[in-house]
């Protein structure tokens, strides 16, 4: 596996991906930039290329990468490049956010994607990382303990659902 920032020549793997988790009943795909709602490829490809270096205002850098095994995207994982998270960030989302494509699951990929993403933040000198995931979503729960996350605690939010917090040293 390898993460692989998107572009161009991904288009139609992309729109497979987006596609599967609709057929699926899904209607979000975290750490996807908000793939999932773009209705055009090429203005989502040119929006999350810009928050690597230039987020929006109240926004941290983030870079999303497709996790990709025999040129087929299985999952999308996003980082957000910087070792201070806003207090959004701090409650919900993290460092890290990441969904695998529904046929994928329980394959393996997610701990993958996952750890080449924690290399990533050793190369950015984040030592610490944040990972969040709904409480009620058990396999995330178990990939973060799995991965060194330490549990923190848990926010509820104000439609009902509550946010469990894990940390990573690295």
């Amino acid at each position: 596996m390898e993460l692989i920032l998107p572009a161009i020549e991904l288009k139609q793997a992309a729109l497979d991906f987006k596609q599967e988790h609709l057929d699926y009943g899904e209607t979000h795909i975290h750490g996807s930039g908000g793939l999932i709602q773009a209705d055009d490829y090429e203005k989502w490809l040119e929006r999350i290329n810009a928050h690597i270096t230039t987020p929006q205002p109240g926004f941290l850098p983030i870079a999303v990468f497709f996790g990709v095994v025999d040129g087929r995207i299985v999952g999308i994982i996003d980082l957000r490049l910087t070792y201070d998270l806003n207090d959004e960030r701090l409650k919900h989302g993290g460092h890290i956010a990441a969904t695998v494509r529904p046929s994928e699951r329980r394959k393996g990929y997610g701990a993958k994607m996952l750890a080449l993403a924690l290399e990533k933040c050793r190369e950015l000198n984040i030592d610490k990382v944040l990972i969040t995931c709904d409480k009620n979503n058990m396999g995330s729960a178990n990939l973060i303990l799995k991965s060194g996350g330490v549990f923190e605690n848990e926010i509820f939010k104000d439609d009902g659902n509550v946010t469990q917090r894990y940390w990573i040293s690295l």
